[in-house]
């Protein structure tokens, strides 16, 4: 045990993580030079396509000191986004110690400090770094007064490093060996162990990773879940190098996984107790906050009878995501299905990916909400997130939606079109700053839902791609809030209604009315699309229907003959609307979830 460290990388998006992860892998000798891939770490190709990290990953590095004392150093590679940040509060609860990373170029930005804090809340040992001192923007005296101005820390402890290059590995490797303590534990205990994560084999059902607190685990234990009191046979453990690496046995101090045959999904519970059947502990750890979801949004299968098939599909996608949530729902339109609930849009984005490319699940998506406060003329508060529990507009006292801190940052030659494109959603008191010449740093508070549709594909194109968007949540504001409903051919469409800001629902209700016209084939009646406030039309687009040319018989002759037959064909037409059932496809609904950047 004085041997082993464990620590995470945590820092703000694309400042350098999983880059840095890769220098340390390399310098430890996990990996040949032929095997090597950058960002080796991330194992999904939706993190190698956007270059980003959405599992904390861990893996063992050995390593030998100066003095030529070997130990074993547990490093959680984490996301830096701040929509996968309860994967980082997680990494936090099973380390020590940190190595907290500031991009030389871009100093200390929103995630940096969102993630010391978490990192003091747990208590641990924080490492600074300062890394991509290589670039010529790097301005390192501005980020080390950084360093101590804005997180607190000695600026003089900070280590100068470049990821890219390997530059200032060594210094890392003996940061964490010097300053990050050894974990505490005794092996002679009875086993705790904690499971900050899971995920599911199809061959070998669920594999759980675990920090091991106290005591011993080995293949053949008869191990507990405390959460629901399953004892399984330990079938295999092991260290992450990379590959799974089987061991005797897992001790106290040393994080790895467990394999024991479990193929329930549902007993497996991310910040659950892990102890041994014969000697059991009598209380938990203390697990991990639940996850707050902020965007809402009902997913449906595309076939009807594939709904088994999506539940089933849930169950497994938690166990390697456990800020998601979900419970049943049901649409009239699109049948049985369930209402998630997102950390954020990003979050919200990369769900959908991942069900369909590693899951082959096809699934319709209701329009993403947020959370809105709504208090009554009784006294009671209510929060609601679905638009069919929108309450009777009577009974409303007043109405509150979540407001959000937005940090941009582009280049100041965007400042006009960003400007503009924040005031058009609403957004108020303006706040800016230069962290670097040549680039602009505007906070700005605005509401969540006028950023949960469009608003960041819509900032990448008016910025050429170089504007990034961060935000956090602040409060709820009074907002004068409605509800939107769309009607086609005079019946409710439950699955296009939204709560939206009132100013906003005229606009809402003639796009939406516009793209289903587009999407909606045409049938033998004419068929109406509306939106309606309440009782209130407000906007609508017309089908024409398909029609026969009665009139083609005839070839001359009063001009009444033909209006004769055309009122004839229009009779039938009403006639056949009072009866006739409006088919709504599936690409309807899809279309109206579709980016507009016109």
């Amino acid at each position: 045990m004085p041997n082993i460290r464990n620590f995470s990388i945590i820092a703000h998006i694309d400042h350098g993580k999983s880059t840095l992860a890769d220098r340390l892998i390399q310098a430890a000798g996990m990996v040949s030079q032929r095997d090597f891939r950058d960002q080796i770490l991330d194992t999904m190709d939706l993190e190698r396509e956007r270059g980003i990290t959405i599992k904390s990953q861990t893996v063992t590095l050995p390593y030998k000191d100066k003095k030529g004392e070997n130990y074993s150093l547990n490093m959680i590679d984490t996301p830096g986004h701040v929509d996968f940040s309860y994967e980082v509060s997680r990494a936090l609860a099973s380390c020590e110690g940190v190595i907290l990373i500031v991009d030389a170029s871009q100093g200390v930005e929103a995630q940096t400090v969102a993630n010391l804090f978490m990192a003091m809340e747990h208590d641990l040992t924080i490492i600074p770094v300062i890394n991509k001192i290589d670039l010529l923007t790097a301005d390192i005296d501005r980020t080390k007064e950084q360093i101590e101005n804005e997180l607190g820390l000695d600026p003089d402890m900070a280590i100068l490093c470049s990821a890219k290059e390997g530059t200032g590995i060594n210094d890392i490797f003996e940061a964490v060996v010097e300053y990050v303590p050894p974990p505490e534990g005794k092996p002679d205990k009875p086993l705790k162990s904690l499971i900050f994560d899971a995920h599911y084999d199809s061959f070998r059902g669920t594999i759980i990773h675990c920090r091991i607190f106290d005591g011993c685990v080995r293949s053949g234990d008869i191990i507990r879940l405390l959460y629901n009191s399953a004892a399984y046979k330990v079938e295999e453990v092991g260290l992450f190098q990379i590959e799974k690496k089987p061991k005797d046995s897992l001790s106290a101090g040393e994080v790895g996984y467990i394999i024991a045959g479990i193929k329930k999904l549902g007993d497996t519970r991310i910040g659950d107790t892990i102890t041994l059947d014969a000697d059991p502990v009598s209380d938990p750890l203390s697990g991990f906050k639940e996850a707050k979801s902020v965007v809402f949004s009902s997913i449906y299968p595309v076939a009807s009878d594939e709904y088994q098939s999506l539940r089933e599909t849930l169950e497994k996608y938690e166990l390697n995501d456990a800020s998601l949530t979900y419970e049943k729902d049901s649409s009239a339109a699109l049948g049985q299905g369930f209402r998630c609930g997102f950390l954020g849009l990003l979050h919200l984005e990369i769900f959908q990916q991942r069900l369909e490319r590693e899951y082959d699940q096809s699934i319709i998506m209701s329009m993403p909400s947020v959370e809105y406060k709504f208090t009554l003329k009784n006294g009671k508060t209510i929060l609601i997130d679905n638009p069919k529990h929108y309450p009777d507009p009577s009974q409303i006292q007043s109405t509150e939606e979540p407001y959000i801190k937005a940090s941009l940052l582009f280049p100041e030659r965007y400042m006009g079109v960003v400007m503009k494109l924040c005031l058009s959603r609403r957004g108020s008191n303006p706040r800016i700053s230069y962290p670097t010449p040549g680039r602009i740093e505007l906070l700005i508070d605005m509401p969540l839902a006028e950023v949960i549709y469009d608003f960041y594909d819509t900032l990448k194109t008016n910025t050429q791609g170089y504007g990034s968007f961060d935000y956090e949540l602040i409060d709820y504001r009074a907002s004068d809030l409605v509800r939107l409903d769309i009607l086609v051919n005079g019946e409710k469409v439950d699955a296009l209604s939204l709560i939206m800001f009132q100013d906003k629902a005229r606009e809402w209700g003639v796009k939406i009315c516009d793209r289903l016209k587009d999407a909606i084939p045409r049938h033998q009646f004419k068929i109406a699309i509306q939106g309606a406030v309440g009782g209130k039309i407000i906007s609508r687009s017309t089908i024409a229907p398909y029609r026969k040319d009665v009139t083609a018989k005839l070839y001359g002759g009063d001009v009444t003959r033909k209006q004769k037959l055309l009122k004839k064909q229009k009779k039938g037409k009403k006639r056949m609307k009072m009866v006739g059932a409006v088919m709504i496809p599936q690409s309807a609904f899809v279309s109206v979830l579709k980016t507009d950047n016109k």
